[in-house]
């Protein structure tokens, strides 16, 4: 069962590739984040994780004292990225990943907080690669879920490192405006495209009929989209109004995040010209 998975412990989930889950389960988080390791002589590190004494200690025990070639990052939220300086400190690794963002907006966000100290040492940018003995890590850019995500192919054996732009357990948040619908839904479209074997998501289990469920994730995207269009050709509705319609029965705990995805939705809508916002409330046009 994905909810008895422990905590702090190497698991191999293939000869290139282990698995560290962190011990910050949550309602957004699902059972930890996962820190992936991947190769054998030496390694790159995907996500270090929260900045937790005992996940640095996993992860140095998980490293066992082989070179790290590159501390990876895809994206810059608070539960993914902070473990990396200190790993960077004690191994002598470079940071690599996504872009530093700034944060333009002190208003609600829904899942995890931005890590305001995120500082790469190198930025990378599609089809950039990080390499070591036996496996190479190429960056595909994945924006979405935040402006800056990155997910990480693994040519050698075909497996993805999707981050939380495609994860198994739930589809992502979408919280504006770093998180954008329509780079969303453009990024799965981006996936769809690719021949990838398996995901293993920042947060879940791994992903191995992942098409499958990208094509799922986007026809889920699209009845919301439909729903939303729907309810705003009966009437004028703030965001409030819409997820109490829509999201019936909702643990209290995940409200705000349906509250932002909605709203993504509805800045997606209003770019392409279908609805408008009079006040706090949206119509269609």
């Amino acid at each position: 069962m994905a909810d008895d998975l422990p905590t702090g412990v190497a698991v191999a989930l293939e000869p290139l590739v282990t698995r560290v889950l962190a011990p910050n389960a949550s309602a957004y988080t699902y059972t930890g984040t996962q820190t992936h390791l991947v190769g054998i002589a030496d390694v790159a590190i995907i996500d270090p994780g929260p900045a937790d004494a005992a996940h640095h200690r996993a992860l140095l025990d998980a490293v066992a004292g082989r070179p790290v070639r590159a501390i990876l990052v895809t994206h810059h939220h608070r539960d993914h990225s902070p473990a990396g300086r200190r790993l960077a400190q004690e191994t002598g690794a470079p940071i690599m990943g996504c872009a530093p963002i700034v944060v333009r907006d002190a208003g609600e966000q829904a899942d995890a907080a931005f890590d305001k100290e995120y500082a790469p040492d190198r930025v990378l940018e599609e089809g950039d690669q990080v390499s070591g003995d036996g496996w190479t890590l190429r960056a595909i850019a994945t924006p979405g879920h935040t402006a800056n995500h990155l997910a990480f192919a693994l040519p050698e054996t075909k497996a993805l490192f999707s981050g939380d732009h495609v994860m198994g357990w739930a589809t992502s948040v979408v919280s504006p405006p770093d998180g954008d619908m329509g780079d969303y839904m453009a990024s799965l479209e981006k996936l769809l495209g690719r021949d990838d074997r398996i995901y293993y998501p920042g947060h879940g289990e791994a992903v191995d009929r992942p098409q499958r469920l990208v094509r799922g994730m986007l026809g889920h995207r699209k009845q919301r989209e439909g729903q939303i269009l729907r309810l705003l050709a009966q009437g004028a509705h703030p965001v409030t109004a819409m997820v109490e319609h829509m999201y019936v029965g909702i643990d209290p705990r995940l409200a705000g995040a349906a509250s932002r995805s909605v709203l993504a939705h509805l800045i997606d809508l209003e770019r392409r010209g279908l609805v408008t916002k009079e006040g706090e409330a949206w119509r269609s046009i």
